[in-house]
């Protein structure tokens, strides 16, 4: 059922959806299955099974190479979809590298089939290489039983905890001499895990224990991720800027004191301000309405409170969301600004390929329409091993035993969906 993309050689697609009916209390994630893919939030989203086509690329033309390859392969595309609602009918999900140097190879994968579930409704579509007869529900192989998940410890990878200190205080000497405004700087755990590794309950356990993140499972990497890169839905973009991390207080009156504390921090308020302003310089060429919150709100997560701006618009253009992508990746929340040297002060510092680490993560519809995220607080299964990453933004006074203790709550998801 795969087939390989070559240049401007395209299959005809031909893709139908139906209303399908679910039971009660049905969840997503459920319907996993072994060669899926997933992107949930509340409860809402996809998962699919099976793939059809994989169109691919690396380097630093990656993202307008898969927008140009999406635009062809769904030109010739033959749709019957009655409810043309986002995110029904042609779609793909797809992942991408951070880096323009990454060897890892950014993907847009159509899946033969995808449940889709949004509000009140779900539906069935089916990809195929030639013409068939929809299915109207699903069969008893969109529910399996799933294996009994061995619990997982993550130790150190490439970059030890006093490796992390010691590239921050590097980076901040580089700050002191004003080569930067801030970088943002990673830090990998990993373990080694058999050929039978299953990640679907992790996964179960990441969309259940953070509803609100968005929780994902594309090429080879999982997680849940809090952050918004962009959304377009007809002509409307939103996305989330996250800056500023602290930690949860077990006490209701202290955990009110932090998220206060961090509103108030000017450390944080002027990390995130750098990230907002880059969001938003990075949009305006392509709208002709954009707005962003006046001043940042405490985001709560279970384990973590963040700094977060909501920046909403409206686009000039016949834009797809991955040309938005393009413009946007990376944020100053991942790399920092400005963007050509924090880029090169990541690759100085840090001794691994971050691979799709911090890049988009999402779907597109054949319309352009696709909500990504930015691929945190999770693992990738990278040769027999998952490894996992977590970063911090590193500005002038930044302390780098406050920052090692921040990667470590930013890890603290994935640990515990493997425990």
């Amino acid at each position: 059922m795969t087939s390989s993309h070559q240049a401007h050689n395209f299959p005809i697609l031909h893709v139908k959806s139906s209303v399908v009916a679910l039971p009660a209390d049905f969840m997503l994630t459920e319907a996993l299955g072994r060669d899926g893919m997933a992107f949930i939030r509340d409860g809402e989203g996809f998962v699919t099974r099976g793939h059809v086509i994989e169109l691919s690329a690396v380097g630093p033309g990656r993202i307008s190479s898969l927008a140009s390859q999406w635009r062809h392969l769904c030109a010739n595309a033959v749709v019957d979809n009655t409810n043309p609602e986002s995110g029904r009918g042609l779609i793909a999900l797809g992942s991408i590298a951070f880096d323009d140097q990454s060897q890892w190879r950014s993907v847009l994968t159509v899946p033969h089939q995808i449940l889709g579930f949004r509000g009140d409704r779900a539906w069935l579509t089916t990809i195929e290489l030639q013409d068939f007869a929809a299915p109207t529900s699903l069969d008893e192989s969109w529910i399996e039983t799933w294996p009994t998940q061995t619990p997982i410890a993550l130790t150190a990878g490439q970059l030890s905890e006093d490796g992390f200190e010691a590239i921050v205080t590097r980076a901040l000497e580089h700050l002191g001499r004003g080569d930067a405004e801030k970088v943002v700087l990673s830090r990998d755990i990993e373990a080694t895990v058999g050929a039978d590794f299953d990640p679907r309950p992790a996964i179960a356990r990441m969309a259940k224990r953070y509803p609100t993140c968005w929780t994902y499972w594309v090429n080879g990497r999982f997680g849940a991720s809090p952050e918004l890169l962009v959304r377009v839905d007809h002509g409307r973009f939103s996305a989330r800027v996250l800056a500023g991390t602290a930690a949860r207080g077990t006490d209701p009156d202290v955990d009110r004191a932090i998220a206060a504390a961090l509103t108030s921090s000017p450390k944080n308020a002027v990390e995130h301000r750098i990230a907002v302003e880059s969001l938003v310089n990075a949009l305006e060429p392509f709208c002709n309405e954009i707005v962003a919150d006046p001043s940042p709100f405490s985001l709560a997560l279970p384990n973590v409170w963040h700094l977060a701006s909501d920046v909403q618009g409206i686009l000039a253009e016949d834009s797809s969301v991955l040309d938005l992508a393009e413009a946007l990746h990376p944020t100053a929340a991942v790399a920092g600004t400005p963007r050509d040297v924090a880029f090169e002060m990541i690759r100085e510092l840090e001794p691994f390929d971050r691979g799709s680490y911090a890049g988009p993560v999402g779907w597109i519809g054949a319309d352009g329409d696709g909500e990504w995220v930015i691929a945190l607080r999770g693992a990738a299964l990278i040769d027999g091993k998952i490894v996992a990453h977590a970063g911090c933004g590193i500005v002038p006074g930044s302390s780098p035993e406050a920052e090692l203790a921040e990667t470590e709550l930013k890890f603290k998801p994935i640990r515990q969906a493997l425990a």
